[in-house]
């Protein structure tokens, strides 16, 4: 256990000795790698920029979506070269066809919600998904942002009002509930899209024209 933890005092140790040289690049630089199958503690540095600088928070939690966005591309490539075989060795059958259904439904929201979690939410295999069941790449990196600016928004408001700690706290608490909370958010989800659905399709429907009644026809005829 000792050398456990002299490992992790090393390693956090490093990160934040290349946090100091990286300046306000670091979030980017973190997220970019995190995304990029390295795994970083991109949380913890988040937290870190914010606390000590919150005057930026939104610079920060931009950046650090921009930099999962576009590290999620080598992934992305590696799932659109590789085809189906690379998700399916990854994953099984049944959680497979799950997938495709979520990416057939509405592929934006397939992604987007997975993005908005924390670990330990397999975000990886949707991001393969994304790109087996063919999602348009301007749109998966969109999705890919605009989930983590939702999650590192909410860490960072939540950092500023409990303090740092508040990530070790909420990590254990999702560890445990992760299901229970992952289905309430994604259930969330689903009825906000059917309420925009429905409203589009409304105001299309009242934006329609109205056919003209007989004694309109005939004037106009006139």
């Amino acid at each position: 256990m000792k050398k456990i933890g002299h490992i992790l005092a090393r390693y956090t140790a490093w990160i934040l000795g290349l946090l100091k040289v990286l300046g306000i690049w670091g979030v980017f630089v973190v997220a970019f790698a995190d995304s990029a199958l390295l795994g970083m503690p991109v949380d913890f540095v988040i937290a870190t920029y914010v606390y000590q600088d919150r005057a930026r928070m939104l610079l920060y939690v931009a950046m650090a979506s921009l930099g999962s966005a576009l590290g999620s591309i080598p992934l992305y490539l590696i799932g659109y070269l590789g085809g189906e075989k690379v998700l399916r060795k990854r994953i099984p059958q049944e959680r497979f066809l799950k997938i495709h259904q979520s990416f057939e439904r509405n592929e934006f929201w397939a992604l987007m919600f997975p993005a908005m979690l924390p670990p330990p939410t397999p975000f990886k295999v949707f991001v393969l998904g994304a790109a087996v069941f063919e999602m348009k790449f301007r749109d998966f990196l969109f999705a890919i942002f605009a989930g983590r600016f939702v999650r590192f928004l909410i860490l960072s408001l939540l950092v500023l009002w409990f303090g740092p700690q508040i990530i070790n706290h909420f990590g254990g608490v999702f560890k445990q509930h992760w299901m229970l909370l992952s289905g309430a958010i994604l259930e969330v989800g689903l009825i906000l899209w059917l309420v925009a659905r429905t409203r589009r399709f409304k105001s299309k429907k009242n934006a329609a024209p109205q056919p003209e009644s007989g004694v309109d026809a005939e004037r106009s005829a006139n």
